[in-house]
């Protein structure tokens, strides 16, 4: 046997970036703990990332293509599966046209550095509009809102959870959830801190939480009621004339309007519908005014919800009366090394509303549809009718609305292959399915979720163990597809481009390219390498047309009267 070796990761299997140190002895894994010397979790782990060993070792766990057969599954060469999947696609996309076919893609693509590089390609290469996601299942109200207010969906801005003196979590469980939408390690002991320097927090949620337990005060609301309670707090500011915008004085657009519109929801007005009194209304937005700093952050509760965008909104709104926007301890936008906007243009042209759905007329955005109507669409006949569909590292039929109706559909169409690595309640369905590594076996760097952090911070985890001969990895996977469905050739130079060239570049050509910034200098630093906390950077990171902030978009005035 060898001897005994440290290597170093971030965890992939949720958003809070945790650094893991994880000993091993030839193609055994030891001990998995957090990383002490990690700048951004500083050795904080949760039990997920015992999983990473799960997944590497699970017996059940697929490794090469399978086919289902009228007696069964039976196990098919690479080679075979990527041949009949292009022959079906192209015969289905012939005789039905392009958008007979779909993509479903599940959450961890968004922790998965070659899927998030590739998955586009991927897409332009089969030629459909029809893709659907995990994300329009729970958080795309607010990249609607960032989209209209900010200029772009992916400018989201996230609590300075360390430098905060008052925190309002409306719908959020981040102490189960480790910060969804709030990259944070450690998010407990994130909050504990507030604590211990003076500050306080609140919940409003209708549950008695695992967060409000540990918070300093717990309002119950009823369900489908925060954007009324949000309209009352920004009318508390409004009425003691305490709006403070700052630094943003000259850059936000329709502070008048959200005042006349905020006229209408005194706390006294909407107390009944919320189920909270109009004092305890007026004393929280007082608290929150009266902190040095603070921050208003709505999860879940607030985005699932029949008024999930007016609750994004109007959270925004709320952080930026109160002065406390693009500012230490309030809502701002990280500056990650890997910057997703670096090529987006001020003013660029939205996706919302380009195409929709056929059945209900839903509107498509961020490059999808909402993943409620993938049902219908497979299994209401006519043109356009979806047909054949294709799952990638999902499970839809447990996670996505509807599930046994995603599970009659998928039954009935003419064709479906998933990558994935289990043999579970969606890929049941599958023609092939095409197992991918995972986990330890593939080079990691979070493309996403350092857009979401409450730090700046970067790093890489290359492989540590290597795949199998008769293993690929989701994107080669993707990639080869792609090819077949393009008729490219196998010695075309684009098919030799990998995830490592594209970070690289990236890096070499984002906010910190000048410094030095490059794949080799996050080689050389294993535990990765701390930039620093949030700065204003809203100037330069906005991308309206105008370079202002939409106080008030359209689509929420059109959507108020609801």
């Amino acid at each position: 046997m060898s001897e005994i070796n440290t290597h170093y990761r971030n965890c992939n299997i949720c958003e809070a970036m945790c650094g893991l140190e994880i000993t091993y002895q030839d193609n055994q894994i030891l001990s998995i703990k957090g990383d002490q010397l990690d700048p951004f979790s500083q050795g904080y782990n949760c039990p997920k990332a015992l999983a990473l060993e799960d997944f590497y070792t699970d017996k059940d766990r697929l490794k090469t293509p399978i086919r289902r057969t009228a007696t069964g599954w039976e196990d098919i060469s690479w080679d075979e599966a990527f041949s009949e999947i292009t022959e079906k696609f192209k015969s289905i996309q012939q005789q039905h046209g392009n958008n007979a076919l779909a993509v479903y893609l599940g959450n961890p693509n968004a922790h998965s550095l070659g899927n998030a590089l590739f998955l586009k390609p991927f897409m332009k290469s089969l030629g459909t509009i029809n893709r659907f996601s995990s994300a329009s299942a729970d958080q795309l109200p607010h990249h609607v809102a960032a989209n209209f207010m900010f200029g772009a969906g992916m400018l989201i801005p996230v609590p300075d959870i360390d430098r905060t003196d008052f925190m309002l979590i409306i719908g959020g469980n981040p102490v189960v959830s480790n910060g969804s939408m709030m990259t944070a390690p450690n998010v407990i002991g994130r909050m504990k801190a507030i604590q211990k320097r003076g500050g306080k927090i609140v919940v409003v949620d209708p549950r008695r939480t695992r967060t409000a337990k540990i918070t300093d005060q717990h309002l119950f609301i009823r369900p489908e009621k925060d954007a009324l309670l949000l309209l009352a707090l920004i009318h508390c500011v409004f009425d003691s004339n305490m709006v403070n915008l700052r630094h943003l004085e000259t850059q936000v657009d329709g502070l008048d309007d959200v005042e006349s519109l905020a006229k209408h929801y005194s706390p006294e007005l909407v107390a009944e519908f919320v189920g909270i009194n109009a004092t305890s209304i007026r004393t929280l937005a007082a608290d929150m005014l009266a902190a040095d700093s603070a921050v208003c952050y709505s999860r879940m509760g607030a985005s699932t919800q029949t008024f999930g965008g007016l609750c994004l909104w109007l959270t925004n709104v709320l952080n930026i009366i109160t002065g406390n926007f693009d500012r230490a301890g309030g809502a701002m936008f990280p500056q990650p090394a890997f910057d997703l906007l670096r090529n987006h243009q001020p003013g660029h042209k939205s996706s919302f509303g380009q195409h929709q759905t056929r059945v209900r007329k839903l509107p498509f955005f961020n490059g999808e549809f909402p993943v409620a109507t993938l049902a219908e669409e497979i299994q209401t006949p006519g043109e356009g009718q979806i047909r054949s569909v294709i799952t990638v590292a999902g499970n839809p039929v447990l996670s996505a609305p509807n599930g046994h109706k995603l599970a009659q559909a998928f039954a009935g169409l003419d064709y479906m292959i998933s990558v994935d690595i289990y043999l579970n309640e969606t890929t049941q369905y599958a023609n092939i399915i095409l197992p991918g590594t995972t986990g330890v076996e593939n080079s990691h760097f979070d493309i996403f979720f350092n857009s979401f952090s409450v730090r700046n911070t970067v790093k890489y985890s290359p492989p540590l163990f290597d795949q199998q001969p008769d293993q690929r990895s989701d994107w080669q996977i993707l990639k080869q597809i792609s090819a077949r469905m393009l008729n490219i050739a196998t010695d075309d130079p684009m098919q030799k481009i990998t995830p490592e060239m594209l970070l690289d570049m990236e890096l070499k050509k984002g906010p910190y390219g000048e410094e030095g910034m490059s794949l080799q200098k996050l080689i050389d630093n294993p535990h990765g390498i701390d930039i620093g906390p949030l700065m204003p950077c809203l100037a330069e990171r906005i991308k309206t047309a105008d370079g202002k902030v939409n106080l008030f978009p359209q689509i929420y005035r059109d959507d108020l009267p609801r």
